[in-house]
């Protein structure tokens, strides 16, 4: 398509390149050869099939280089189009076969015997060239005398002229020979963009400046390129001249084009999106996107362009702790959006979560819970696989796997195995999936606890166990339930194995008299109201009812208190924008700091950090305005001063230790191997000092 003279000159006037490159006129393409060497273009396109890799019979022509120089092949002396022009150089690939020395006597009288010499060598060259959407392919007929050829050697070259592209195109050129000889050679080339429009930031804003002449009138569109649909058109004028237009970076996003065309009848629009790239667009992009679940089994992202993310089903048990991923396939990469999907499930469990993740990190989570039905269930999910002659074996998905129900494993569902397989087989299971290979199944764990509860109910009948909980409630729990303080854990969501620390940690201070609140266990709040609006929620909750906030540095928050401290700007832009849909932590640091920089910490803030993750100097200087503990080994001085003045006596702190470090190392250990560093407190550091 022919490209408007104005937009030629804008894109190449005012380099001295645009003297010196040539204009071809006519729509007609061409094809020449260097002297020695005869060539023929075919007439149209060919298909672009080049076919497996063939021995050679003998010596046989093949590309060994590709050249190419832009041109404009023009329509009118004004109405040209950028095109590609494309040197490919041959050169003899193989030997002649020689004959036999006693050959050689008897075929030197027969003149016949010499033709291959003198005959021509002849080769079929294809062509393929890609500039999105453009695709062709081309072929040419190149033929040598046999009698030049010397194997290893080049023979010369064939030029074509010419494919069209757009400015700014990224062009992609294949050559080989059919049959294919060798592999084939490819030439990617970034064609020249539109210099006129420069794209700077300043604070919050983003200019647009558009450099044309003072009396050019074009139409300029601002519009969202979406693959998966329809363009969406968002802002449009018309112009006159040198022009600045002026965005909030929160409008920026991956598929934000500009469409720019003169103000003349039949004119051709031509589109530059230059935010394909930016980070602050992609930031953007995510957090304008919504995951939602539609009764009975549908699911739907919304967003304003398309996603690089894959979609995966999960199981997430009462309690917190990370989902755990299923085998039932959806979407796994290029999730369609802004259109309704369904999940292949023959029944719907209020347990079953989707998840969005994008170059492996999760981005958005949604569960069937927390749009129509109930909360989470305390079921158990079964994971069948079937195998040959109706055999099967059935394991319990668990936060440390998929335990076989026979098992000697010390787990629960070992534990109950073969009363699950008795519900399983009276039915008192919910199929949630099948296939040919595998299934999945609830089954509810309700009469369990019941059963269990009851045996510590009857217990707790007896008389001396009765006089001894009283006791304990006079002496210690009443008190502690009446200075019971509140607790406000922050951290960085660095991946699953430290937020299985977190909520280890969050589970074992609940059995304290403490009120623990950590993001992990309110994802549906978090992902209504924004990490910061929830952080600043709790924040002011914990600190009018007396409490403390606990900041948990990892090596990725104090990476991220790094960011704030050394560029403010950057560190506002980073807060603003957190790195995934429940890290509270990045969101709090806005409030946070102010607080340590005006000296309105102490009392109100305790920092920690686990051993063998990081050591004390990792800390940022200051935030050691506060006491700052390590955990495990400094367990004692951090509970009492999370407790406050009703803290126990040093001995009834150190039993509330003890059991918070058993609750808690399992968890660290397993991290730490998992890290590569299994020597625990003593065997180094995790925060890249």
């Amino acid at each position: 398509m022919p490209v408007p003279w104005f937009l030629l000159s804008l894109a190449l006037g005012r380099s001295p390149m645009v003297l010196s490159l040539e204009k071809l006129m006519g729509p007609q393409d061409t094809a020449r050869c260097s002297p020695g060497l005869s060539c023929h273009l075919w007439d149209g396109d060919v298909l672009c099939l080049p076919g497996s890799i063939v021995s050679a019979p003998g010596p046989v022509l093949v590309p060994t280089r590709l050249q190419t120089e832009l041109v404009l092949r023009c329509y009118q002396e004004t109405d040209c189009d950028l095109c590609v022009r494309v040197a490919i150089h041959l050169a003899v690939h193989g030997h002649w076969e020689e004959p036999k020395d006693e050959d050689k006597f008897g075929r030197a009288a027969d003149p016949e015997l010499e033709e291959p010499r003198n005959a021509f060598l002849q080769a079929q060259v294809v062509l393929s060239f890609q500039a999105y959407p453009t695709a062709r392919c081309v072929l040419l007929e190149v033929q040598v005398p046999a009698a030049l050829v010397q194997p290893g050697q080049s023979v010369g070259s064939v030029v074509f002229d010419c494919f069209e592209a757009a400015l700014g195109a990224e062009v992609r050129i294949w050559s080989y020979t059919q049959p294919r000889y060798q592999k084939e050679l490819n030439f990617t080339q970034q064609l020249p963009a539109l210099p006129w429009l420069n794209v700077s930031a300043d604070g919050d804003d983003v200019y647009l400046v558009l450099d044309v002449s003072e009396e050019q009138r074009f139409g300029l569109s601002l519009y969202w390129n979406q693959i998966q649909g329809p363009t969406k058109p968002w802002w449009h004028r018309n112009l006159t001249g040198p022009q600045t237009i002026t965005l909030n970076h929160t409008d920026l996003f991956p598929c934000l084009c500009i469409q720019v065309w003169p103000l003349e009848p039949d004119s051709v629009r031509t589109s530059v999106c230059p935010f394909r790239e930016d980070p602050r667009a992609h930031r953007n992009l995510w957090r304008a996107a919504r995951l939602q679940l539609l009764p009975p089994r549908g699911w739907r992202l919304d967003a304003p362009c398309s996603l690089l993310a894959e979609a995966t089903l999960c199981w997430q048990a009462p309690g917190g702790g990370p989902c755990q991923s299923l085998v039932p396939p959806l979407y796994q990469a290029n999730v369609t959006v802004n259109k309704t999907l369904e999940l292949p499930l023959l029944n719907a469990h209020p347990n079953l979560c989707v998840q969005v993740s994008s170059w492996e990190k999760l981005q958005l989570q949604e569960c069937l819970w927390a749009d129509s039905l109930r909360a989470l269930k305390d079921d158990l999910l079964l994971v069948e696989t079937r195998g040959l002659q109706d055999n099967r074996s059935l394991c319990a998905l668990e936060p440390s796997g998929c335990t076989p129900l026979l098992s000697k494993a010390s787990t629960r569902a070992a534990r109950l195995g073969e009363q699950l397989l008795q519900d399983l087989q009276s039915g008192q299971c919910l199929q949630l999936w099948e296939d040919e290979l595998r299934a999945l199944w609830a089954c509810p764990m309700d009469k369990y606890v019941h059963q269990r509860w009851a045996l510590v109910w009857l217990a707790c009948l007896l008389l001396a166990s009765v006089l001894f909980l009283l006791f304990l409630f006079r002496k210690d729990h009443v008190k502690a339930a009446a200075t019971a303080r509140a607790a406000l854990l922050l951290y960085s969501a660095e991946d699953s194995g430290f937020e299985r620390l977190v909520g280890a940690l969050a589970s074992a201070l609940c059995q304290l008299p403490l009120q623990v609140t950590v993001d992990l266990w309110s994802r549906r709040e978090l992902s209504a109201q924004g990490p910061l609006a929830w952080f600043h929620a709790q924040r002011r909750q914990t600190l009018q009812e007396g409490g403390v906030v606990v900041l948990l540095f990892s090596p990725g928050a104090v990476a991220l208190c790094h960011e704030w401290l050394q560029d403010a700007a950057s560190a506002s832009a980073s807060a603003s924008a957190p790195h995934g849909p429940h890290d509270a932590f990045a969101a709090s640091l806005s409030c946070v700091l102010p607080d340590f920089l005006q000296g309105r910490a102490p009392g109100r803030y305790v920092g920690a950090y686990f051993d063998g993750l990081l050591h004390s100097g990792a800390v940022p200087a200051l935030f050691r305005s506060v006491p700052v503990f390590s955990l495990p080994s400094q367990l004692p001085d951090f509970l009492g001063t999370l407790q406050g003045p009703g803290a126990p006596g040093p001995g009834r702190l150190g039993e509330r230790a003890k059991q918070v470090s058993r609750a808690l190392q399992p968890t660290l250990d397993q991290l730490l191997q998992a890290l590569g560093d299994p020597g625990g407190p003593g065997g180094g550091t995790r925060d890249g000092t």
